[in-house]
């Protein structure tokens, strides 16, 4: 991920998920089965990856903590894709 300096903006976590799950030529399914063989906790699913993917919802800090784990991402990288994330959703809805 890439931080414009001039504008400020970085890579929303939607757009950094996917982008990082297809560069490792894993299917949404194949990362749903990483985090849960790595977390221990099966309560992810392939339709939440989906909806993380597409921007519809963010995922807490507990599975960006795994997702950063399973795609070799810095948390910091995560954490500020998120936070992208949340402030392009408040400039939309607001």
């Amino acid at each position: 991920m890439t931080a414009d300096s001039e504008s400020g903006d970085a890579t929303p976590l939607c757009e950094l998920l996917t982008g990082q799950r297809i560069a490792k030529g894993w299917s949404q399914g194949d990362l749903v089965a990483k985090l849960h063989t790595r977390s221990g906790n099966d309560s992810v699913t392939r339709e939440e990856i989906s909806r993380w993917e597409r921007g519809k919802r963010i995922p807490g800090p507990y599975w960006r903590q795994w997702l950063g784990d399973v795609l070799d991402t810095p948390s910091r990288e995560l954490e500020l894709a998120a936070a992208v994330a949340r402030r392009r959703r408040r400039t939309i809805i607001g």
